[in-house]
Order: structure tokens, then C-alpha cells, then sequence
């Protein structure tokens, strides 16, 4: 074959994949939104087959010869190398898992999710902590058959964030304890911000209408993006043009929704701003998590917690809610949205202690994975490393271990890219306020010129460069957590008086 025959057979090849992960995306999407539960069991064992007929596709062995072909051709261009390479990679990491063992896994991480929803519900980790158990088991079988010499956590942690590792997340994590423990000590005993009115009651209808005008405002058009509700907000979609959000509403909690809406509106504009040439390929799909976790954390925390976002929005939220914000002030409202105080759910967590609550989840896995912690007893576990990091403990399994929907599926190693995302867009926003007159942009309605800058210098790469050379070339600088640290120190010392 020419290039062009073995081009046209690769491209083939995408397609095929492409509507199967099409249809999986959907599929899943709906089990974790609508989907009726009592059905369950028959989805699940067809979605399970679905994925092996994928993987049969994905690890064909003529594929792999072909994808060596190709990259082994002086002619091949530039983004169809590096769309192969990382092809060959995926078709290494799991062609040598047989068949069977992944669609076997894939029925567990169904089954493993229905058992840590009803958990949750019931307030009872030992519903879920059998599955936990063998899911960890899977995933450490499915490692060792890839034969690599890098330990296996460090595999893990390689998958979501190419380059990271124990060492370098270790190191990271020591920066921010070294220096938010003492704040965050210090934020504590300050006299304490008052936010008492965003918990008042808030019906979840009102929230529904305010949450309408919102997506407007941030440019989330109907046309390719739509909103539903679930237990665990996420973000999922088909291609480009079509993303799929999620968010849950709390009667006594009028921002929760509103931040969780802006952090996974900012994971779909992301992927829809990704180059159109590379919808269905990988990309498109591959970009680290790390990246990713930037973008949602970027909206969420270093646009939609500024006064300048709220000069446009609070009007229309003080409208929905006349008597519970009627009298609360602009610089009120953003003084309580901005609060830090210690607390027991992640997603509910504010800048300052939020990287607490990822290093609590990272040394965990780290120790469920070296052997030194257990699933059995993980619950006690876990409320002690919130007691000793965090100062707090929870009283019911669904705001502690239980709270996360993440291990139900084996995601492990994932969590670490969240804080390691909110330090990328800590950069990423100084760059980008030193070129664009963010506030204005946000106080106007013109939130689009925000985007933007982050399309122009972030999204339309897709994953064609790795997260080091798309922070390099958006910023000109190596990554550099201090950005991040003297962001968190100057917001909450400002915010709490502590000079």
C-alpha cells in the first residue's frame, strides 16, 4: 500500500472507534442522569459488550503494524504522527488485556457504580467497600500485564498527566502544604466572613431560571451544549458540537450550582474549542487532565469568584431572590462567595482548602496502592487524614469517603490533576490578564473575549502538544506553582485582613 491506501485504511480505523465511543459516551451519559434504575443490569451487560467490541477494534494487531508503517514514513505530516504515536501508546496499554478480563471490568465498574450510589444514599460504605476491593484488584492485574518497569502508581498517575509521577506530585504537594497549612490556620482564626444568607432557602426552580441566564452569559449556546442534573456533576459529550453538562442543585446552597454549572461549563467549551479537524480522533479525547481540570477550575474560580463577574450577574440573582439577597450588597455577596473555612466535601470546598481535600485523596491512593492502606476500615481512615488536615470529621459516610464518585470506576490517579489544574490556571490567568482587560470583559457581559484568548492559546491544540509545551508557549515560561501559592496568599490575605 501507498500512504494514501494505509492513510485511508487508518482513518478507517478512527471512524469505527469513533461511533462506538459515540454511542458509549451517550449510553453513559444517560445512566448517570435519566436512566431509569430498575434497567440497570441489562444496560450494563450490553454497555459492557459494547466496550469489549471496542477494544477488539482498538487493539487490532494489523492496526498496530499499519500505525508503525505510518510512522516509520518521512512523509507522514506532523498531526497524523503525533495522533499515531499516541494511538500506539493507547494500543500497548491494553492489547495485552485479554479480551474477556476487560469486558469482565467493565461489568464491575457498572456494578461498582450502582453499589456506591446506593451507598451514598444509605449513609453505608460497607455496601460499597466490596466492590472498592476488586476494582483495585482489576486495576492492578490490568497494569501488570503491561509489563513496564515504572512502579505502579506512577503508571497511574502517568495515564491522566503525562510526565507526573510520585516524586514530582510529592514535591508539589509539599509546596502547598508548606505554605497554605499556616494560612489556612491563620484564615481560621481571623474574624470570619459573613455568608450566612447564601444557605437560606433557595427553591430549586428559582435556581433553574437564574442557572438559564447564566449559560447565556457564558456563551454555553444550545446549539452545541446542553445541561442536565446528576448525583456527581460532569462533563461528557460526542464531539465538538456536542457537550454535555452536568450540575446538582442544593435548596439550601444557592452557589453550589452555580459554580459547579460555570467549572464543567468550562470543561465543555474547552473541548468544543479544540480544532474541528480533530473531532473523533484522539486529539481531540486526549488531553490531560491536568488541562482540562485548568479550564473548569479557570471559570470557576478565577472568573466567576471575581467582582467583576458578579457586577453582571448579581442583579439578575438578586431579582430571582429578592428576600434572601434583597439586602445583601454586591461586595457582600462576593466577600461570602469567596469565604474559606474548613469543610468535609470536596466539591463544596473553597480555593484555599480545596488542595487539602485532593492530598487527603492522593496519599490514600498512593497507600492503597503501596500497600499501606487498606479498604477495610477506609472510612475511619479517611475521616482521620480530614481530622488532622482539615480539623473537621464527618459524621455520615455521604460527606465523607462516599462523597466522590471517582473510585467506583477505577479513576485512580485522576485526582491529583485537580489540584495540579487550579496551579496551571493560576498562570494561566496572569498571562492572560496581562494581555486582556479581564475584568472589563467580565463586568460588560463580554465573557467571550476570555474565551477566546484561552481558544487562541489553550483549547484549539487539543492534545497535539503535551500540557508543558501549551503552558510554555501560552505563558513563555516553565510551570511554576508559586504563581499559584502567591495568588492564594494575597486573595485571602487581603480578604481576611490578616497584614
Amino acid at each position: 500500500m501507498n500512504l494514501n491506501e494505509k492513510l485511508q485504511k487508518y482513518n478507517d480505523w478512527v471512524f469505527r472507534m469513533s461511533a462506538y465511543r459515540m454511542a458509549l459516551a451517550v449510553i453513559g451519559i444517560d445512566k448517570l442522569t435519566v436512566a431509569p434504575e430498575a434497567g440497570s443490569d441489562y444496560r450494563d451487560k450490553r454497555t459492557a459488550f459494547l466496550s469489549g467490541e471496542l477494544f477488539s477494534i482498538e487493539t487490532d494487531p494489523e492496526m498496530l503494524k499499519l500505525i508503525e508503517e505510518l510512522l516509520e514514513d518521512e512523509n507522514l505530516d506532523s498531526e497524523t504522527r503525533r495522533a499515531a504515536e499516541l494511538y500506539r501508546k493507547m494500543i500497548h496499554d491494553t492489547v495485552c488485556i485479554p479480551k474477556d478480563e476487560y469486558v469482565e471490568a467493565m461489568e464491575l465498574m457498572n456494578s461498582s457504580y450502582n453499589a456506591w450510589l446506593e451507598a451514598k444514599m444509605k449513609n453505608d460504605y460497607s455496601i460499597f467497600e466490596p466492590y472498592l476491593k476488586k476494582v483495585i484488584a482489576v486495576k492492578k492485574k490490568q497494569y501488570e500485564y503491561r509489563g513496564s518497569d515504572m512502579p505502579l502508581y506512577d503508571q497511574m498517575l502517568d495515564d491522566y498527566e503525562p510526565g507526573m509521577n510520585r516524586e514530582k506530585y510529592d514535591a508539589f504537594f509539599g509546596a502547598l502544604k508548606e505554605r497554605l497549612v499556616p494560612l489556612i490556620r491563620r484564615v481560621t482564626e481571623a474574624e470570619q466572613v459573613e455568608d450566612s444568607f447564601l444557605y437560606l432557602n433557595y427553591p430549586v426552580s428559582d435556581q433553574k431560571a437564574f442557572t438559564d441566564t447564566l449559560l447565556a452569559y457564558l456563551h454555553f449556546d444550545p446549539s452545541w451544549g446542553y445541561q442536565n442534573e446528576t448525583e456527581h456533576p460532569f462533563t461528557n459529550g460526542t464531539c465538538s458540537n456536542d457537550m454535555r453538562t452536568t450540575t446538582k442543585y442544593l435548596e439550601n446552597n444557592v452557589i453550589s450550582a452555580i459554580l459547579s454549572t460555570v467549572h464543567e461549563v468550562g470543561h465543555a467549551t474547552y473541548q468544543h474549542d479544540v480544532d474541528p479537524r480533530y473531532d473523533g480522533t484522539i486529539l481531540a479525547d486526549g488531553i490531560s487532565s491536568g488541562m482540562h481540570e485548568s479550564q473548569s477550575r479557570l471559570f470557576e474560580n478565577y472568573l466567576a469568584k471575581t467582582k467583576a463577574f458578579w457586577e453582571c450577574n448579581y442583579p439578575a440573582l438578586q431579582k430571582q431572590f429578592p428576600q434572601q439577597l434583597g439586602s445583601v450588597s454586591l461586595d457582600q455577596f462576593v466577600d461570602a462567595v469567596n469565604v474559606a473555612k474548613p469543610s468535609l466535601v470536596r466539591t463544596e470546598a473553597d480555593e484555599l482548602t480545596y488542595p487539602m481535600h485532593i492530598l487527603i485523596r492522593y496519599e490514600i491512593e498512593k497507600g492503597l496502592f503501596e500497600g499501606t492502606i487498606s479498604t477495610e476500615g477506609l472510612d475511619k481512615t479517611w475521616d482521620d487524614m480530614y481530622e488532622k488536615y482539615l480539623g473537621v470529621r464527618a459524621e455520615k459516610a455521604s460527606a465523607g469517603i462516599l462523597q466522590d464518585v471517582h473510585w467506583s470506576d477505577g479513576s485512580f490517579g485522576y485526582f491529583p490533576t485537580y489540584a495540579l489544574g487550579s496551579a496551571f490556571a493560576a498562570q494561566f490567568v496572569r498571562k492572560m490578564r496581562s494581555e486582556i482587560d479581564v475584568d472589563e470583559a467580565l463586568r460588560t457581559g463580554h465573557f467571550e473575549i476570555c474565551v477566546n484568548w484561552l481558544k487562541e492559546h489553550i483549547h484549539h491544540y487539543g492534545c497535539l502538544l503535551e500540557a508543558d509545551e501549551i503552558m510554555k508557549k501560552a505563558t513563555g515560561e516553565e510551570f511554576n506553582v508559586n504563581y499559584y501559592l502567591d495568588y492564594l496568599e494575597d486573595k485571602y490575605t487581603k480578604l481576611y485582613h490578616l497584614d
